[in-house]
């Protein structure tokens, strides 16, 4: 009787086990599943026929969405996409330009700014994502090096006044910091004086308060509020 005992046990713990290890390796499948599809949805590039010419924001980016306001290019990066704007600033966290649910989100304009970035400071937001999609390559630009040698970009608008972007500096931030996250309400002259105290890199030649001022914004990690930014100015492409 007892031995009948003991091999049942020893079988229903075999089976509890060998349940536990099934479980495991669905668990880890479904995360390797899941962190494949964030990939390829934060490196689609079906989005990119939507790109328009200088000149032809209006057409081209309506024709992807009523949400599209501008399309972001920063010279020999991975930073190449649309620009979205919702409602509030949580619409398109998690929503691709098309509409449909996205883990990788899309790149986004603040709220609170005029959609023809009208504005004199301006906040895009993108999510942190591995190998430099989405706004993952703005971590590079902390290093100077890197940064000498990136600080061009362009941002054609729908509303058709297209902008040629001039980076000049990048910085660390909480998303507590009033100068930095409020826009439009954060004048050039404060932002500017915390650039000097704080920027890990700023190079102001020919910025002043009177220059019409862009930020991209992306988190560092999901464990804390920090977050990497670039500033760059905006001019008028005629």
């Amino acid at each position: 009787m007892l031995k009948k005992t003991i091999r049942f046990l020893d079988s229903a713990f075999n089976r509890i086990v060998a349940v536990i290890c099934l479980l495991l390796f669905l668990v880890c499948l479904y995360a390797m599943i899941d962190a494949v599809n964030v990939y390829l949805n934060a490196n689609d590039t079906s989005v990119l026929k939507y790109k328009p010419a200088l000149g032809h924001g209006g057409e081209a980016l309506k024709a992807l969405s009523d949400d599209a306001v501008a399309w972001l290019t920063a010279d020999d990066t991975p930073i190449d996409y649309p620009v979205m704007q919702g409602k509030n600033n949580d619409e398109y966290i998690n929503k691709d330009p098309f509409g449909n649910f996205s883990l990788s989100g899309s790149i986004f304009l603040d709220s609170r700014n005029s959609a023809d970035f009208s504005d004199s400071y301006s906040l895009l937001y993108g999510h942190h994502m591995e190998y430099g999609a989405m706004f993952g390559a703005l971590d590079s630009f902390i290093e100077k090096s890197y940064f000498a040698q990136h600080r061009t970009g362009t941002l054609i608008t729908a509303s058709g006044q297209d902008y040629a972007i001039r980076f000049f500096a990048s910085c660390k931030a909480d998303a507590t910091e009033k100068t930095v996250f409020t826009p439009p309400d954060s004048t050039n002259e404060q932002l500017l004086q915390f650039l000097k105290q704080h920027a890990a890199v700023f190079e102001p030649q020919g910025v002043d308060a009177r220059s019409k001022i862009l930020a991209l914004s992306t988190c560092q990690s999901a464990e804390n509020v920090e977050r990497m930014v670039v500033f760059g100015t905006l001019t008028p492409v005629k």
